[in-house]
This record gives structure tokens, C-alpha cells and sequence, in this order.
């Protein structure tokens, strides 16, 4: 796991500067502490930090072909880089490294850029093809890593990270206004584009080819959703689940530093557990996070049942309102994409826990998108039944249920606004938000001078670009693959690889092999969702492997208390952030609107989410555009330092 970075001139005696490619490196060190490298050669220079998981002693990059003329830089895992490496070299070509990276260099030059379909792994990388003056960038299928790029008429520079991209002075840090809203909508940032113009995120399975000043963006990958022929019966697909998992698991447990696991108290990290428990001669350790607050589920008590089962060393951590405020100046410097994520504070902590002990940790990430686990998906299947019973009596049935749920505050009134609107609607007005899609409120909250740059329909295309694209895939399948496409690369996973890299971790996803992610979409959809039952097929194989307490339990995921906090410890910050005359001089709110937004939240809640959007947004302005701290909050009470608990297993 590393960091890579580049530049690429397009003028013809164009050269890169080495000062400048090193110092778009240094941006990214937290990415890898362990070692840096380089390559120049005319137009192209190319940058790496290296977090040293596989062939400590000869991983270095940048790696080349044995005749210098490719070169390579890269981020992540190939899982199958040993099959591979032998399938190279019984081709003739000569490795000198054990690393899955120089299997990359070798792989190009007998496949060109139809090499990406033989990974299996997670990565970013960017080969330089020395004869063809030819700069091949790649991204995972999924977007476990990530891949920025900014391309003008005279260069492209590539980063893992923006801002690595924003060492450059050349690059000119403007914000694309008309991107706002469709962070506001979603509170998370789907699609290509980015807050900043000119640079923008190489999409989930794609590559990118740039050649004599001209850029192209290729997909080479898509999940389908295509019925297995022939179709398995239930007994037969529980088995080639588990047997895949099997799989999976071997080749994520790859590697020369120690590895532990990220435990959510949840079935999917505790089904990767088991997976790996009596199959590696190290120690496994284990780790979570959770909090005793009233209204939010304590996940150690699950976390700590699955580390006793399976023999793990299990550590436990808990942080107060000041712990996560003191956080958030850096939380918008590492995210760089403004994300309204709370747990992602959660993730830092518990990953800055586990570096005293481990390189690598594996999650369960993955697992509700593949196999339906997330109740959103139970209601909403449900709810295109009924409007379908209904027909032309969904509109008179949505109004008497608002008439009788005036406040809109209820689970039922939520779902009951959906009733004679197309289903991708949820998409668009998941909360209580003032942003919401359909309803129009947004231009409450915007200023007369800042609406001009709204465009809704520009603000919700990437959904409704996949919506098209899935017509026909039913109505459960439909919502699989959007979370593929939108909310697991652009929101979960930057979050997963932004939060751990923070602390030189890397990070793992077994659910979100593509195998595994392509036998979920080929199964019928009611082995997924069945009746009231979500993650039907994968809570039915993984019965024999995770605890029955966890397999039953209702699904949480590292909840944090931060809408009491925001209404109570934080409250103060709060208003001060968003009422300050710097945010308000931006001109894209009404105060009056906002004012409200913060009374309507103290006197009843329910807006938490949407208020932490607004001051990650404001402190996202503060800390890119300005290129300024972020001001620490202030937060009423004792500081207390994260409470960490550590208990032993039978490893």
C-alpha cells in the first residue's frame, strides 16, 4: 500500500521538474513512511511512497521492464500476482523482485491495457511507456483506491490524493461552484467531478490513456446483473459462497507484516474473522470502537463476543465529543473530498489504535451492497410493491398520510412522501434535508445570487445516469448496483482509505473482491432479500461461522453520538462556523435560513446531518482554498484522553 504521484508534459520539449514531482510525494508520506522513489525521463516524472507490506527488502519503486523502457508506480494489492508472475515467466520475461508490482510492468508488455481484466486486487497505478510516449493510468473495478488526475491544455499530474496534485503551482485551486448542491444533496460527492475544477476522480474500473496532449478515459469493467446459467439452487449457492469467501480470504491474508481485523460487532468482519482464524501461524489481533451514549448502539460487546470466539488479542477504544472535534481539522485535510461521514472520526481513531500493532487491517466493508443487508433495501422493495397495488391511487394515498402525519417527522411519513414518485427519488431525499431533490426547499436555503449556479438536475445525474443503466435489473438490483456505482467508492470507501492511510494503514475488503461481487450479482433476488429478511443467502451460509447473537443482531456499523454532540458540546463551534461573517461572505446561504436550520435542530433534532455538511463544507473552503488551519473546537467540559481497553484472547 503506497502513494504514487506524476506529472506529464504535453509540449514537445516539456520537462518535469524533480523538486516539484518530490514535493507532490512529501504531500502524500502519511501514505508511505517507509521509502520513497522516482523516475524522470523527458516529459514524464513519476513519484511513489512506499508503505512496505510484501518483499520488504526489494519492493522499491518506481519498477521498470528489464530494458527500461516501462515503468511503473502503484498503489494497493494484487491478490493473484504468484499466478501471474508464473504465467509470466513461462511467457520468458524475467522478474527480479518478489513484489505483486513488477508483475505489472511484465503484464503490459504482453497485453497492453487489456491487463487490468487479469487483476484481481485493489489498486491505482500509473505506467510510463517509454517508446510509445504513452501514460497509462488504472483504477480498481470497485475504487478501493483511489486516483485523481487534473488535465489542462499543457500537462496532466495524477495523485492518489488531491493533494499531492495541489503541490503543484500550476494547478489553480478554484472551486466549482455549481458542484455544491450536489454535495448538499447527497452530502457525499458521486461521480467524476470533484469541488475543484480541473480535477477530477478516474472512475471505479476504468483506465486512462494520455498521448500526445490528447486524455481518454476507457471503462473496462461493469457489474452485471445477469442471472448464473444455470441457476444454483439455495443449498448449492450457500456452498460456493463460502467456499469463494474461503478463497478471498487466503489471498487477503497475504503478506509479511503482521495483519489484524476491524471488528464492527457485525456479520460481515466477523465472517472475515472466522475466515482467517486457524489458518496463519501469527497471532491474530482484533479492533473496535464504541460508545455507552443513550440512543446509540455500543458495539464492543458483539466486537468482544466474535475475538473470544475466534482467539484474537482484542482492543477496544471509546472517544468523547473531544476527541472527535479535535479531530476535524484534520478529518477535512485527510478526507480532501468534502464527505459528511462521522464514523469515519471513529475509523481514524481505531485505525491510529491498531498501528501500534499492525500494517494491515481487514474489514467487512462490502457486504450489505453485495448482498442486500442494508434494511433501505427491505423497504424500498417493499414500497415499489405497494405503489404498484396502488396504481393511479398512489397520489391520494400519499396525501392522506401526510394529512395524517403533518409533522413529516415519522418513519412511515419519510417513506409515504416516495409513494407516486420513481423510485430513484430516494436517492435524492434520504433525510430530512433542506437540499431535497423533489421538494424544492433548497432555494429556501440558498441566496438569490448563489441559486444561478444551481442546476438540479446536473446535481443528481451521475444516480440518474445509473438509474438508466440499470432499467432492468429489478427493483432490489437496481439499488445494488447505484451503492456500487455512488455511495461505496465516493462516500464508504474514500472514507476506509483516507482514514486508515492517515495513519499508514492499509486497509483490506474481502466482500469487495470482484468474483465475489459478481456471484452476489448473479444470484436470483430473493437469495438476497426474502420476504422481511435482508442478506438472506449470506446469513444462511455464514450461519456455521459467526455467532448466532451477531447473526441476528440489528445492523449498526460504528455509530457515533455526534448528533447529541452537536446539539450540546459542540453547539457553540457550530453556530460559530456557520454564522461567521468569512462562511456567510461566500454568499451561497441566506442566514436567516441557516439560523433556523441550528433552531430547528436544538428544539427537536434531526438535521444533525445536514448542519455537519454545511461545516465540513465551510471548513473544506478554509482549508484547500485558503490553504489555512482549520480552527480546533471548542468543547464545554474536561478533556479526556480516548479510553482503551485490550483484551487477550486465545491466539
Amino acid at each position: 500500500m503506497c502513494g504514487i504521484c506524476g506529472k506529464l508534459m504535453f509540449e514537445r520539449e516539456g520537462r518535469v521538474s524533480p523538486a516539484l514531482v518530490r514535493s507532490m510525494a512529501d504531500a502524500i508520506q502519511h501514505r508511505g513512511p517507509d521509502d520513497d522513489g522516482y523516475h524522470f525521463s523527458g516529459p514524464i516524472g513519476l513519484g511513489f511512497r512506499r508503505l512496505s507490506i510484501i518483499d520488504l527488502s526489494t519492493g522499491h519503486q518506481p519498477i521498470s521492464n528489464e530494458d527500461g523502457s516501462v515503468w511503473v508506480v502503484f498503489n494497493g494489492e494484487i491478490y493473484n500476482y504468484r499466478e501471474l508472475r508464473a504465467e509470466l515467466a513461462a511467457k520468458g520475461h524475467t522478474l527480479k523482485t518478489q513484489t505483486d508490482t513488477e508483475v505489472l510492468v511484465h503484464l503490459y508488455e504482453e497485453y497492453g491495457t487489456q491487463m487490468v481484466e487479469k487483476l484481481r486486487g485493489m489498486f491505482g497505478f500509473a505506467i510510463w511507456d517509454e517508446k510509445q510516449r504513452t501514460l497509462f493510468l488504472a483504477r480498481d473495478r470497485v475504487g478501493i483506491k483511489p486516483l485523481y488526475y487534473c488535465w489542462t491544455r499543457r500537462f496532466l499530474s495524477f495523485g492518489s490524493e488531491i493533494k499531492a496534485i495541489l503541490a503543484d503551482p500550476e494547478v489553480e485551486r478554484e472551486v466549482d461552484r455549481t458542484m455544491i448542491d450536489r454535495f448538499l444533496t447527497f452530502y457525499y460527492m458521486p461521480g467524476e467531478q470533484t469541488l475543484f475544477k480541473n480535477i477530477f476522480k478516474l472512475p471505479p474500473g476504468s483506465y486512462l490513456i494520455a498521448k500526445d496532449g490528447k486524455v481518454e478515459v476507457r471503462q473496462y469493467w461493469d457489474l452485471s446483473f445477469e442471472p448464473t446459467e444455470p441457476a444454483p439452487d439455495l443449498k448449492t449457492a450457500e456452498k460456493q459462497l463460502v467456499d469463494l469467501l474461503e478463497e478471498t480470504m487466503e489471498q487477503h491474508m497475504i503478506a509479511d507484516v503482521p495483519v489484524g481485523f476491524l471488528l464492527s460487532g457485525g456479520v460481515d468482519s466477523t465472517a472475515m474473522l472466522s475466515f482467517a482464524a486457524g489458518k496463519t501461524d501469527r497471532p491474530i489481533s482484533s479492533y473496535t470502537i464504541g460508545f455507552s451514549a443513550s440512543g446509540v448502539v455500543d458495539e464492543r460487546p458483539y466486537a468482544r463476543l466474535a475475538a473470544q470466539r475466534f482467539g484474537t488479542e482484542h482492543h477496544e477504544l471509546s472517544i468523547s465529543a473531544k476527541e472527535f472535534s479535535d479531530f476535524l481539522p484534520s478529518y477535512i485535510g485527510f478526507m480532501e473530498e468534502p464527505v459528511c461521514e462521522p464514523p469515519a472520526v471513529a475509523l481514524y481513531y481505531i485505525s491510529k489504535l491498531a498501528r501500534n500493532y499492525v500494517k494491515v487491517l481487514i474489514s467487512g466493508e462490502g457486504g450489505d451492497e453485495a448482498f442486500a443487508g442494508y434494511p433501505n433495501y427491505r423497504t424500498m422493495v417493499w414500497l415499489e410493491r405497494i405503489k404498484r397495488a396502488l396504481g393511479p391511487a398512489q397520489g391520494p394515498a400519499r396525501r392522506i398520510l401526510q394529512t395524517l402525519n403533518q409533522g413529516w417527522s415519522s418513519k412511515t411519513a419519510k417513506y409515504a412522501r416516495l409513494l407516486d414518485v420513481p423510485q430513484e427519488s430516494y436517492y435524492y431525499s434520504k433525510t430530512s434535508s433542506p437540499f431535497h431533490y423533489f421538494n424544492r426547499r433548497y432555494q429556501e436555503l440558498y441566496s438569490n445570487s448563489f441559486s444561478e449556479f444551481v442546476d438540479k438536475e446536473r446535481s443528481v445525474s451521475p444516480v440518474s445516469q445509473f438509474f438508466k443503466s440499470a432499467q432492468d435489473f429489478g427493483d432490489l438490483n437496481k439499488m445494488l448496483y447505484l451503492d456500487t456505482k455512488t455511495w461505496l467508492p465516493d462516500d464508504l470507501l474514500v472514507k476506509a482509505d483516507k482514514m486508515t492511510m492517515a495513519n499508514s494503514v492499509e486497509l483490506r475488503v474481502p466482500f469487495l473482491d470482484h468474483k465475489v461481487l459478481e456471484f452476489a450479482a448473479g444470484l436470483p433476488a430473493n437469495f438476497k432479500l426474502r420476504g422481511f429478511t435482508t442478506k438472506y443467502l449470506a446469513k444462511k451460509a455464514l450461519s456455521a461461522h459467526v455467532p448466532q447473537e451477531i447473526l441476528e443482531r440489528r445492523k449498526a456499523g460504528f455509530p457515533v453520538p455526534y448528533e447529541s454532540w452537536l446539539r450540546q458540546d459542540l453547539q457553540g463551534w457550530l453556530r460559530d462556523v456557520l454564522l461567521d461573517r468569512e462562511s456567510l461572505n461566500r454568499g451561497y446561504f441566506k442566514k436567516e435560513a441557516i439560523t433556523q436550520l441550528l433552531e430547528n435542530d436544538q428544539r427537536s433534532g434531526g438535521y444533525s446531518k445536514e448542519l455537519f455538511s454545511l461545516a465540513v463544507l465551510e471548513l473544506w473552503h478554509r482549508a484547500f482554498l485558503q490553504n489555512r488551519d482549520v480552527a480546533t473546537p471548542t468543547v464545554s467540559g474536561e478533556h479526556a484522553e480516548p479510553a482503551v481497553a485490550t483484551h487477550a484472547g486465545v491466539v
